[in-house]
């Protein structure tokens, strides 16, 4: 059977996708007991508090050694990994705790050919090809995915 030429295409992006995300190495605390993963897409007042407090919270309860958090951001999360965020000091000290912040390059190269220009970006941002895909590889590894 002969698969027409657009979904082979398609196929193919979503595995380049995959295997480049792969490379981020999702095991970096092996020995967690818990693996939650913060997916950010918007950019509502409400999301970015909860993005900010459910690390620290978990962090507090569970300490940096017995949880693996990641914070993938795409669409218009990606906007807290700026360079110059507001919330920059907070990333930095979550980072400083062991927290991942994913950024989505799809969404960085649509906002570089909206704006001729690509936004500067925190220098502890991940990047990652699709934040989608990130979440899918997370989620394989056991992560939990929540949208806070």
């Amino acid at each position: 059977m002969k698969l027409p030429r657009r979904a082979l295409i398609a196929s193919a992006v979503v595995a380049g996708a995959a295997a480049a995300t792969r490379g981020q190495g999702v095991e970096d605390k092996p020995f967690a007991d818990h693996k939650l993963a913060l997916q950010l897409s918007d950019w509502t007042d409400a999301a970015r508090g909860l993005i900010v407090s459910v690390p620290n919270n978990l962090l507090a309860v569970y300490g940096p050694d017995s949880i693996a958090i990641e914070v993938v951001t795409f669409a218009q999360g990606v906007r807290l990994l700026y360079a110059g965020a507001a919330e920059r000091s907070h990333v930095d000290s979550l980072v400083s705790q062991g927290v991942r912040f994913s950024v989505c390059m799809n969404t960085i190269d649509t906002i570089a050919r909206q704006t001729g220009r690509a936004p500067d970006l925190n220098p502890h941002a991940i990047k990652v090809v699709a934040g989608v895909a990130r979440l899918l590889e997370l989620s394989a590894a056991k992560y939990t995915i929540v949208r806070p």
